[in-house]
């Protein structure tokens, strides 16, 4: 890996963006990571990855995400993994929360990879999108509809996306992982964790750094383009 590989990843600061990031550094990437709230998380991980440049930027604001990207000498990875959850049943869900799900996880993707193609075409030597999906996205998930009809979108959009870019060189896969040990799980009782993995074929959760791995591995591949890699310990097959 030269060192002049350049890394955006947002919703860097914790689960698997921050393991992300992290290996992405580890690797001999120049990494910057978004957030979108000032907080523990954000302070906490400025701490631990100091060669990561951390920035607020809120991924459905288009004047924040054309301004940071415009800022940026080059972009030749894209990990676009910021995103909310939801849990209701769907005669419960008001069009304002489905509207703030579909703009963050669906909405914040199309508008950073907007942008970052626009640099990655400026600078003329290709480069990869890693979009991260859901295995919901792929099988829908009970009293998870506008989640899972989000990173759904998120798919098809990766698809179209890997057809639109290929003749300019540009990778673009998408990630979609199972029941993973982060913050996004916390509301799930410690009983309700553990029947969630006797459900997963090999046993267990997954773990932030091996969708980090996987987002790697699909960066660095430039003649995979348009798939779905799914990490879930086999409970898609």
């Amino acid at each position: 890996m030269t060192e002049h590989k350049v890394a955006l990843v947002t919703g860097g600061t914790r689960g698997i963006g921050y393991a992300t990031a992290a290996l992405l550094q580890e690797k001999g990437y120049r990494v910057t990571a978004t957030y979108s709230h000032e907080g523990e998380a954000a302070e906490s991980a400025r701490e631990r990855l100091k060669g990561v440049s951390f920035v607020r930027a809120d991924v459905t604001d288009e004047d924040a995400v054309k301004a940071l990207i415009e800022g940026m000498d080059r972009i030749d990875l894209l990990v676009c993994n910021a995103g909310v959850a939801s849990f209701a049943q769907v005669q419960d869900i008001t069009l304002a929360e489905w509207g703030r799900v579909m703009r963050v996880n669906a909405g914040g993707v199309f508008l950073c990879c907007k942008h970052a193609v626009r640099k990655m075409l400026h600078v003329g030597e290709g480069g990869a999108i890693v979009n991260v999906s859901s295995i919901w996205g792929e099988t829908g998930g009970s009293c998870e509809s506008a989640y899972s009809a989000s990173k759904g979108a998120v798919i098809s959009f990766t698809k179209a996306l890997a057809k639109e870019l290929a003749p300019s060189h540009i990778t673009v896969n998408c990630v979609a992982p199972g029941v993973i040990d982060t913050a996004m799980n916390a509301r799930f009782t410690s009983e309700e964790l553990r029947a969630m993995a006797d459900d997963i074929p090999v046993g267990r959760l997954g773990d932030p750094a091996e969708v980090a791995r996987a987002i790697l591995f699909l960066g660095s591949e430039p003649y995979i383009t348009g798939q779905i890699l799914g990490v879930n310990g086999g409970a898609h097959i």
